[in-house]
């Protein structure tokens, strides 16, 4: 096996790992490792990457669902949308898009250069969330839950399509939206997340069956591998410090994504 394939497999492990250790952060990874290390075209990886959230984040909600940890009408409430949005942009957005979006300067800007870059900035974002010491330590946890029902699902719709367009599962705006708008305690919202990002990954995959030529052979040992490394990291979680672990990684993303911006704009 080359080794090239070996690394880009070894880092479907670290992903996992990531996965296990803070409860998310590390589907962010999985669209670059797929792209600049195993050399899969970025719109067929961001089809491979939510079939790899979604099973790896399958795999630990069942662990929260175990513990009582999952709130499955606040999941329902904030899915449907959510499911829609993600099928309908794998299934239709997606496959429309030009291979030219636009031309800045003289400089075509490509449906993959367009997708990399949107993907980086939403590592941005990601990065940022993880960085940010977040105040509150209870973020409701004793508090009844309430729903807003419009802003729920205007979140979930929102959230769909941003899957549906880069394969992120979107853990980092689905929590916080979990916590302020359904007033849901945050292991609770963890857990909840975690099976949210699992279904409507999984259903967004399904909308790219029809459309991609899956290589399920790499797909499903690249995601056998990050389901490994969720075991490795939740044990490792228990000795290591949770809070510098996350702020460590954001950094981490956040060089990730000025990379991919640098190197994609670096083409025109």
């Amino acid at each position: 096996m080359d080794v090239i394939v070996l690394i880009g497999f070894a880092a479907a492990i670290l992903i996992g790992v990531s996965l296990g250790l803070i409860g998310g952060g590390g589907s962010i990874l999985t669209v670059p490792v797929l792209v600049y290390i195993l050399g899969v075209d970025p719109v067929l990886a961001t089809a491979y990457s939510l079939f790899v959230v979604g099973s790896t984040s399958l795999v630990g909600a069942g662990t929260y669902m175990k513990k009582g940890l999952v709130d499955y009408k606040t999941a329902v409430v904030f899915a449907i949308p959510s499911f829609i949005a993600v099928f309908l942009t794998r299934k239709f957005l997606v496959p429309a898009l030009p291979e030219t979006l636009f031309t800045v300067g003289g400089a075509d800007i490509t449906k993959n250069i367009g997708i990399m870059v949107f993907f980086a900035l939403i590592m941005l974002a990601a990065s940022v969330s993880m960085i940010r010491n977040k105040k509150c330590k209870d973020c409701g946890e004793n508090e009844e839950v309430k729903f807003n029902f419009p802003m729920i699902a205007l979140e979930g719709s929102v959230v769909g399509v941003i899957t549906g367009i880069v394969g992120a599962g979107g853990g980092f705006l689905i929590i916080p939206a979990l916590v302020i708008l359904a007033r849901l305690p945050m292991k609770m919202a963890v857990g909840t997340s975690l099976l949210i990002i699992a279904a409507k990954s999984l259903i967004g995959f399904l909308g790219d069956i029809s459309t991609q030529t899956i290589d399920w052979k790499m797909l499903l040992i690249f995601t056998s591998l990050s389901i490994v490394g969720i075991f490795v990291g939740s044990s490792l979680s228990k000795k290591i410090n949770e809070k510098a672990l996350k702020k460590g990684f954001g950094w981490f993303v956040l060089i990730m994504g000025i990379y991919i911006i640098g190197k994609e704009l670096a083409r025109l």
